[in-house]
């Protein structure tokens, strides 16, 4: 009986290693969230022992409530002449609690050779040393074999005794590593086909994408045997990214109808690379695979009236499969499907033939023109169909504010107030604060004048601020989007501004924060 596929997702951990990403413990929290919604079986969240950010990490996700989930923490093999157990690396591994743990460890002879420099014989004491006493520790172990494929092509018989001292220390998972990611598709072929006659253990495959081959190479190995997927979203990662677990995931399920996640989850591959994208400060990459806008774009000709008549005459899959949606790039045909999707999804009725629909199709694409993104903004989004549709009220109107940043020394911190005047519910509110910056005086301001009105605002945490600029070349007078995550103690949830000037752009997600929570305390 064929295996179930697992989906072992490490965007936390490899795909943070890319250059230009850092994420906060804030984001690794949210991201750990939408990757349990996905369904992913396996969530690598970091290194507990390499650096706090990841041991902070680690100490709050125990918080969160993961339905489909399992965190992994990943560290390596205990350091030579170090037993298990004296090993600060392994000590932080069994301290993060997660039901399963990864290691890596050497398995080419020229690492062990060069950079641990002890005799082959002692890594393989280390590596089943290592796996034997963490399965004393934690439910699951997985053993990463780091450069496996390299140290197969000069040493297959030492590359293999590694695997087998893994195997025979209870290893759930043997994962084969292309850590250098320069094999190609026949290398993996003959390669894998060799281990799995070989081992009887679980294998599983991580492949980096240095010679374009990541995606190929994976599905490669999951068709010859391998039953687990290492990969990020989006194929962020080192040098040149790690398999794109988008385009395998979509490939598995549809392609090769090896199910690994449910169809309602893989409708929500599209959202999930968006909103992961956003999370990054990246900007969406419009021809990727299956969730990229290009996708299931066409423009005016044969290829339009084709997949007017029949979508199959030029799109290998249906879009809707992966949350995606076709867009005619000449006509208004394209997102009217998405705005009902969404709509239906917070469960706001909408009739599909309403000229309403339309209407907001049009707000949307002029807001997407000046530079708002919803993927991590959801809730600016939702207020949006609901300001449409007549469903949305006013708690409060702004008569005007002001910021004021003065500093009075070099080498010490400016001084910040925001002053503001506001109308609510009749009363006339005039205050101010102060904070550390101008947005965030800004937002204690407008807390001060709403609080007594609204005491359940008590409750809301601005839990992440982000700011990317859109038009670049134009230095400090650029436009700017800006992207707040809040949150109480059940619920959190991310709003959008837009603006040349960044607070302006800051107040619109702040009042947008606001305005979300006390409409959902209505419902």
């Amino acid at each position: 009986m064929a295996r179930k596929i697992e989906i072992y997702d490490t965007t936390l951990r490899d795909g943070s290693q890319a250059e230009d990403i850092a994420f906060s413990v804030e984001d690794k929290l949210r991201i750990t969230e939408k990757l349990d919604e996905l369904g992913v079986h396996f969530i690598e969240g970091g290194y507990p022992g390499s650096n706090p950010k990841d041991a902070e990490y680690f100490r709050k996700v125990k918080k969160l409530k993961l339905r489909n989930s399992e965190l992994v923490a990943f560290g390596s093999t205990h350091r030579p002449k170090h037993k298990p157990k004296n090993d600060s690396s392994i000590k932080a591994l069994i301290e993060s609690g997660t039901p399963a743990i990864t290691i890596f460890g050497k398995t080419w002879d020229f690492h062990v050779k060069e950079a641990l420099k002890i005799p082959l014989n002692e890594n393989l004491e280390i590596i089943y040393n290592s796996v034997a006493y963490l399965k004393k520790h934690t439910g699951k172990v997985f053993f990463d074999a780091e450069h496996f494929f390299d140290g197969y092509k000069t040493n297959p018989e030492f590359a293999l005794k590694c695997l087998i001292a893994a195997e025979d220390a209870g290893a759930d998972c043997l994962v084969l590593c292309d850590t250098n990611g320069g094999t190609l598709p026949d290398e993996m072929k003959k390669i894998t086909e060799a281990v799995i006659s070989k081992v009887n253990s679980q294998i599983g495959i991580h492949a980096h994408n240095d010679s374009d081959c990541a995606v190929a190479n994976s599905l490669i190995a999951v068709k010859l045997g391998a039953s687990q997927v290492q990969g990020t979203i989006n194929g962020l990662g080192e040098r040149c990214g790690n398999a794109n677990l988008c385009s395998i995931i979509a490939n598995l399920q549809v392609k090769l109808g090896k199910k690994c996640i449910t169809d309602a989850q893989l409708r929500k591959l599209r959202d999930v690379s968006r909103f992961i994208n956003e999370i990054a400060n990246l900007r969406h990459f419009k021809r990727q695979p299956f969730v990229g806008d290009s996708a299931f774009a066409h423009k005016a000709g044969m290829h339009v009236s084709a997949v007017m008549k029949k979508s199959e005459t030029y799109e290998h899959i249906k879009p809707e499969l992966v949350g995606n949606s076709h867009r005619i790039l000449i006509s208004d045909l394209a997102g009217k499907s998405n705005i009902l999707r969404k709509a239906k999804e917070f469960k706001i009725h909408i009739d599909p033939d309403s000229p309403q629909v339309q209407d907001i199709l049009n707000s949307l694409k002029g807001l997407e023109h000046q530079g708002f993104q919803f993927e991590g903004a959801e809730a600016s989004f939702e207020l949006l169909l609901k300001k449409a549709l007549g469903l949305h009220r006013k708690f409060f109107n702004l008569i005007g504010f002001r910021v004021i940043i003065e500093k009075r020394k070099e080498g010490e911190d400016p001084l910040t107030e925001a002053t503001i005047m506001m109308m609510v519910g009749g009363h006339l509110e005039h205050t101010a604060a102060t904070g550390n910056g101008p947005i965030n005086a800004l937002d204690n301001a407008l807390r001060k004048a709403l609080d007594k009105f609204y005491p359940e605002l008590e409750k809301v945490k601005l839990h992440d601020y982000k700011v990317r600029v859109l038009t670049a070349g134009k230095g400090t007078s650029a436009k700017v989007r800006v992207l707040v995550e809040s949150g109480d103690e059940e619920n959190r949830w991310g709003t959008v501004g837009v603006s040349e000037n960044i607070i302006e752009a800051s107040w619109q997600a702040l009042v947008d924060s606001i305005e979300y929570k006390l409409l959902k305390e209505e419902e």
